[in-house]
């Protein structure tokens, strides 16, 4: 059953898909995920595995923590999460290696966003600014705010500055490039939040049709406009004029041969 991944990103690169296409990657290493607990419907209220990821030191692990390490037979992990389940799974039915997910899957990644510090409306919200010249001293402020004495209050929600990044974010509906089991690595197609060397949760996508769908047709489109690229050039070089082919050079007509004598027969010749 494929449940989702614990990993930890590499960085970014390029591969070449089986049609030729160019996509951009990143490389996510989901080696050493390791089963820590098994909460059920009977003990816990609901269902769910508790899943560790890389290496951590014993002297940095609080007591609790210790306890469910050893309770596993797993050395402590640095990063723990739980992935929910809709019923309860037997001892087999767990599978925490590479072949969980293929390529060509959908999957979503959740991970930590880079940190940005305070910012401004134009980086925060990608306001526009105002003036550059005339006088004007606010380039890059976001102006009024306020309404008439009517409300008499600034709305919810209003685009100010103030700390950007460092939050959780869900990047969905990423395809699986490249599932590499001897280097424990998966491949995934367009970015992954958070910095090199971040920890992200894979798990398989929840709005999958919709973006396959999506997917195929924007496919489709690429190839139809290839295509047409192609033979746009495939008449434009049979319309240049070197590209002609010379008419062959007329045939002489042959000789007609001239019918060979009849010969008479033996037995007329004896005679």
């Amino acid at each position: 059953m494929s449940i989702g991944l614990l990993g930890q990103k590499i960085g970014m690169t390029s591969v070449y898909d089986a049609n030729g296409r160019l996509h951009p990657v990143t490389v996510i290493a989901v080696g050493d995920n390791a089963l820590l607990r098994r909460l059920t419907h009977e003990n816990d209220g609901y269902s769910a595995v508790q899943v560790g990821f890389g290496s951590q030191k014993e002297s940095r692990v609080s007591k609790a923590e210790l306890g469910v390490f050893k309770a596993a037979s797993s050395e402590p992990k640095r990063f723990v999460r739980e992935f929910r389940l809709t019923s309860d799974l037997g001892e087999g039915e767990v599978n925490l290696t590479v072949t969980q997910f293929q390529p060509g899957d959908f999957v979503d990644v959740i991970g930590r966003s880079k940190g940005k510090g305070f910012q401004g409306v134009m980086k925060k919200h990608n306001f526009d600014g105002q003036g550059a010249a005339h006088g004007s001293k606010t380039h890059r402020r976001n102006g009024a705010v306020g309404n008439r004495s009517t409300p008499g209050r600034i709305w919810k929600n209003m685009g100010m500055p103030g700390h950007l990044g460092d939050e959780r974010v869900t990047v969905q509906n990423l395809q699986v490039m490249q599932v590499r089991e001897a280097e424990k690595v998966i491949l995934i197609s367009g970015a992954v939040p958070g910095c090199n060397g971040s920890y992200v949760v894979v798990r398989p996508a929840i709005k999958n049709p919709a973006a396959q769908i999506r997917l195929h047709q924007q496919h489709a489109k690429q190839d139809k406009a290839v295509a047409k690229k192609h033979e746009v050039e495939k008449k434009a070089e049979e319309k240049k004029p070197g590209a002609e082919k010379k008419p062959e050079a007329e045939k002489k007509p042959q000789a007609e041969k001239k019918p060979e004598a009849e010969k008479k027969p033996e037995a007329a010749e004896k005679k």
